[in-house]
């Protein structure tokens, strides 16, 4: 055991601390970013949810005699676009395929160029400053955890 950070979480030779703090924050913008995909994805899910679920309660609405309610959902809702001209599954694909490869292009770049390809060395570096060295629960990385099967030879 180290106890040091694993290689690919350290500090490239040369870089300032300005920019960890810039590429960390940038790393955490595209986390928002992720977070909004997520969400995307949800409502892409809910609206084919909703579509089959609306088909079903037109029918019964129909079955139960109301045929103007159900006209009124054929017409006016089912296969109707949420946005403009888009149902779900091509709002996620503009989204992906737009701003989502743009953001995720530019964090790989400074990445890449900013810090030698290296992930997460800002918040490996915070890890550092909190954790407390030979305390159980503490330890710089999971090869360092005794008793793991994974890791122990």
């Amino acid at each position: 055991m180290d106890d040091q950070p694993s290689p690919e979480h350290r500090r490239p030779d040369g870089v300032t601390d300005e920019t960890v703090e810039a590429v960390g924050k940038l790393s955490a913008a595209l986390d928002h970013v992720e977070d909004a995909r997520g969400h995307l994805y949800a409502f892409h899910r809910l609206m084919g949810s909703a579509e089959s679920t609306l088909e079903e309660a037109e029918e019964l609405v129909r079955k139960a005699g109301h045929d103007d309610i159900a006209d009124a959902m054929d017409r006016d809702v089912l296969g109707q676009n949420p946005l403009p001209g888009m149902w779900s599954f091509q709002m996620v694909d503009e989204f992906d395929d737009g701003f989502y490869a743009r953001a995720k292009g530019l964090h790989q770049r400074a990445l890449d160029e900013l810090m030698n390809g290296q992930r997460h060395v800002f918040e490996a570096e915070m890890k550092e400053l909190r954790r407390t060295r030979g305390r159980e629960g503490h330890e710089a990385k999971p090869a360092d955890v005794e008793g793991d099967p994974e890791y122990d030879g």
